[in-house]
């Protein structure tokens, strides 16, 4: 009799533990069909201007169309993009407060110490974009290809300055790259975001400069400052007349920028999705493919545009830059 009593009672227990835990699947599976039900904040870790802001005001409309809900871009600029990426990571993880980000999230694990957040807690929601770096420089620098201007550079030093749009950036990494491909250290000047660095090189107050074809484009196109090379493979649409740095003598110097969307971690997967399924239908808008093609930059596509995708890339990234990002400690402290 105590057996069979045990026996129902522990049957009793694990149904007790299946009806909860499909009471749980329930109420989560109500609330990720209800999502969203207020506007959305997505968070750009830069000031506005940058070409982060730029891609994240160029989707937004979009992503609001298909929510049905304002997404609404906020700027949290400073330290490298780990002030808005605190932010999300400590947002209820709801899905109305995500995370545009940036190659600064794969540097921000190993650059920055003591961070009051886990930095690798995100669920990556699908990636957005890739875009080219162009080495650029002030109008009259005197160098008339990157071969001179690499020469300059191993003469000239830390007497050069190379600005960036902060510590942790992407123009901040390919910063690094740049002077680690040439061999020579220089001068890096961090800004607070994209914009005043443009600004100083127009006015010629800047020698030198590693950034994104989103936020430069249109002054290379202009003649206010000089280009020398394109990091990928191959030449950006938007540039066709720049070379790229492996037909310029600096194969070493390879890398782009890209931009992905993120969720605070234990975002129910079903808002995840949601999400994926919004950015989705905004990669397919011709309007802003055409845009993008505009700024240089070009459409994610493939396996990296789903969550499982980008999050792998993500952490491939991470763990890409970390020997480059280690070796610079010295610099960036």
């Amino acid at each position: 009799m105590r057996s069979l009593a045990r026996r129902r009672l522990l049957a009793a227990l694990i149904a007790m533990g299946v009806l909860s835990g499909l009471a749980s699947n329930a109420a989560a599976q109500d609330a990720s069909s209800a999502f969203p039900t207020r506007p959305i904040s997505m968070v750009v870790g830069f000031a506005p201007g940058g070409p982060a802001d730029v891609i994240a005001r160029l989707i937004a409309p979009g992503l609001s169309v298909d929510l049905g809900q304002t997404v609404v871009v906020e700027n949290a600029g400073g330290a490298g993009g780990s002030i808005g990426q605190a932010r999300v990571a400590s947002a209820r993880p709801d899905g109305h407060t995500i995370l545009f980000g940036s190659l600064a999230q794969a540097i921000i694990p190993t650059l920055l110490r003591d961070l009051s957040f886990d930095p690798l807690a995100l669920e990556a929601i699908g990636m957005v974009n890739e875009v080219p770096m162009a080495i650029i420089a002030r109008r009259n620098f005197p160098a008339s290809n990157l071969a001179e201007l690499a020469a300059v550079v191993r003469r000239e030093g830390a007497r050069l300055n190379l600005g960036n749009a902060g510590v942790g950036s992407t123009s901040h990494l390919c910063s690094l790259l740049l002077s680690a491909s040439i061999g020579t250290p220089v001068t890096l000047v961090p800004y607070r975001g994209n914009g005043p660095v443009m600004n100083d090189l127009m006015a010629g107050r800047l020698d030198l400069g590693c950034d994104q074809t989103t936020n430069n484009a249109e002054q290379i196109r202009s003649g206010t400052i000089r280009a020398y090379a394109i990091t990928t493979p191959a030449r950006a649409g938007s540039l066709p007349d720049v070379p790229t740095t492996a037909e310029a003598g600096l194969p070493t110097m390879r890398m782009s920028g890209w931009n992905m969307l993120f969720a605070p971690a234990g975002t129910p997967r079903p808002i995840v999705e949601r999400l994926n399924q919004a950015l989705l239908a905004v990669l397919r808008n011709e309007n802003v493919l055409r845009r993008m093609a505009d700024l240089g930059s070009t459409p994610a596509s493939g396996e990296r545009t789903t969550p499982a995708g980008a999050q792998a890339f993500w952490h491939a990234e991470t763990a890409r830059w970390k020997p480059l990002v280690q070796a610079s400690a010295p610099s960036v402290d």
